[in-house]
Order: structure tokens, then sequence, then C-alpha cells
């Protein structure tokens, strides 16, 4: 039995997930790892099994679940004020660090070398979307209720998120919900259904709102990990408002890799490039407010959440079509380089993160350096 371990207090939460969110380089993982070492190994606040069923919990959330897992962490020690103060804490460094970047990088005349680290570690987006997503393949498919369904879910979200865009929301609703009525567990009396979630996902807006939409289906309609917001981000920052080039998406998508803290840091710079900084707090206000709210008012529920039968069947489908999306997401991404140079350093990143096995922040942050080198030294750089 654990021994009594004095919790901390909110400002104690403060300062360790202030922590947290300066030094959280590297996704997930690398969050998981530091929440895992501080409130388990070092403070013995929660025990590895009571932090094993967060992350099992949080999996289950749509939304960052690192981000979730901060939160959700925080209220498990010092309720409601200290998941708003951890939150805020994992959150807010990041934040502030990627909206000074985005200033820097989305400027309308940044200088050759700012122009050529961007179009550096752009071109090694591609590459990181096809790990991000290879690394989720052996855990979904080991979960898998149906191997040849999950075939197809991963296949429709792949051609989705090459394809369609903003429209990808609508891929992952549906083959979630396919895979709860293929298990013929589905009652219409719990939750949201099909009638309720396809003409909110179908809901057209413009300026200030269309940042919110597309940041509320960021943070409240995602699911299998960050960076299948990146396909349904694309969609509306590039092809449908016009908020940025491709090329300045690339930039958005590498800056949200390289500073710490979540990868859905990234909406803040899409919405910089929308509405300057006011569209930057707008995004991020809305796209983080979910996962407050999910653990806020869901915490206490989490232990059903993880067996309820809906839930798992709607994941089953979801989360492969996630996966799919992620690494379809790197053909649109790939066919946004517009310089020759790029398409080696894709190529090298890709043997650097894929065979090498190498961090994604040092892999982005070396492809940048050489593309600032590059700029500098009169190769050409997209704008």
């Amino acid at each position: 039995m654990r021994a009594e371990v004095a919790q901390p207090g909110v400002g104690e939460i403060a300062r360790h997930w202030g922590r947290i969110g300066c030094v959280g380089f590297g996704g997930p993982p690398a969050h998981i790892a530091l929440l895992r070492r501080l409130c388990v190994e070092r403070k013995g606040w929660l025990s590895s099994h009571e932090f094993e069923d967060a992350i099992a919990a949080c999996n289950l959330l749509p939304g960052p679940a690192s981000t979730q897992l901060a939160i959700f962490c925080a209220w498990r020690l010092r309720g409601w004020r200290g998941a708003i103060v951890g939150g805020l804490g994992f959150i807010l460094p990041g934040l502030v660090l990627i909206i000074l970047l985005a200033a820097l990088f989305l400027a309308s005349s940044p200088p050759t070398w700012v122009r050529g680290a961007g179009a550096g570690a752009g071109a090694a987006v591609a590459a990181v979307a096809v790990h991000a997503g290879a690394g989720l393949v052996p855990a979904s498919w080991e979960r898998a209720f149906s191997r040849r369904r999950w075939l197809v879910y991963a296949g429709l979200g792949g051609v989705a998120g090459a394809l369609a865009g903003a429209w990808l929301v609508l891929v992952l609703l549906a083959c979630g919900l396919v895979e709860v009525l293929v298990r013929g567990r589905w009652r219409t009396d719990r939750g949201l259904g099909v009638s309720g979630w396809l003409p909110l996902a179908l809901t057209g807006t413009g300026g200030l709102a269309a940042v919110a939409w597309t940041a509320f289906k960021v943070g409240a309609l995602s699911y299998g990990g960050g960076f299948v917001i990146v396909p349904l981000m694309q969609g509306d920052a590039v092809r449908h408002h016009h908020w940025m080039s491709a090329a300045q998406f690339l930039n958005a998508v590498a800056l949200g890799q390289v500073t710490p803290g979540p990868v859905v840091h990234t909406v803040a710079a899409v919405g910089y490039a929308a509405a300057g900084v006011g569209g930057a707090l707008l995004a991020a206000l809305v796209a983080f407010s979910p996962s407050f709210a999910f653990v806020l008012l869901g915490a206490r529920r989490f232990d059903r959440l993880r067996r309820d039968r809906n839930v798992l069947s709607f994941l089953g489908g979801a989360g492969p079509a996630a996966i799919g999306a992620i690494i379809g997401s790197a053909i649109p991404l790939a066919l946004a380089l517009t310089e020759t140079w790029q398409a080696a350093v894709l190529v090298a990143a890709a043997i650097a993160l894929l065979l090498l096995r190498r961090g994604v922040v040092a892999t982005l942050l070396g492809a940048g350096a050489l593309g600032a080198l590059l700029g500098v030294l009169g190769a050409g750089v997209s704008g």
C-alpha cells in the first residue's frame, strides 16, 4: 500500500507544470515522460496504475491527449484550481514562443536567412507526418476489432488526408459511427448521434468565426494524435480561406513541432496569419478550451468512459482513419515544396526519422539550419 504523500499546493503546480511547458520539446511522448517522472517517480503524487489509467482515458478523448493528461493530473491533485493553473502552465510558454516566431516567419518581408530556415524546416514536415502516423500504427493495429475494417478506415482516412482537407472531420466521424453501427451497440439516447454531429460539422463560417471554427475542429473533433490537426488546418488555412500560402503553412507546422508544449500550438500560427495576435489568441483559446472542459466536467466519469462500448467502438473506426489521414497529409505537404533542394532535404529528413531513428526536433532544426545556410548562399527560397 502506498504511503500518504503530501499533495502540492496550487503554487507548486504552477511551478512544476510551467517548467514542463518550457522544456517539453518532442511532442506527446516527451510530455508523458515528464509528467510520469514528476507525478509518479519523483513526488509520488500518483501511483503508476493511476497514471496509466489517466493516459488510457485521455487517449479516448478527441483533441490533444498530452494536454488533457497534464490538466487531468493537476485536477487529480488540486481540483479545478489545479487543473486551470496546471493546464495554463503547460500551454502558455509554448504559446507565447510560437506567436513570437509566427510574427518573425510570417512577416511580409522576413530576412533571407529566416525564409531559408522556414523553407528548410518546412521541407521536412512531410517526413514528420509519415513518422508520426507510422508510430501510431502498431498499437492501433493490435487493438483492432477487425483488421479488415481497420485497413478500410485507414485507407479512407489516407485519401481524406490527401484530398479532403477541411472536410476530413466528416470522414473521421463517419468511420467512427460506422464502426459503432457494425458492432451493433449503438444507443440513440447516449451522446450526440449522427443527426447531431453532421450539421455541426457542415457549419460554414467566415472572418474570425472561421478562425474559431478551424480551432474548434482541432481541439474538439480531432482523433488519433496531434498531427491529425495538419490536414484539418491545411484545408481551411491554405485552400479555403487563403490565410497563408502553402509554404507559410509548412513553416507553421514546423514551428509547432520545434516549440515546447503541445503540437496544437500550430493553430495559433494559423490564427496569427488570419488575424494577427488577436487571431492567434482566439485560435488558442478555442482549441484548448475543450480539453479543460473534458477534464473539469468529465474527469469523475473517466473510469466509466474507459469501459463504454460506444466510445471504444467509435475510436475503433475514427482512430485508424486518423492514422491514415496523418500519413495521407504527407502528400499535399510534399507537393507544397517549390525548390529542388527542398526535395533533397525531404529525403534526408525521411532517412533521419524513419531509418536512423533521429528525433523530430533535431531533424527539423537541422533542416532549418541547412535551409538558412542555403538561403544566405543564394539558393531559391519560397515565401
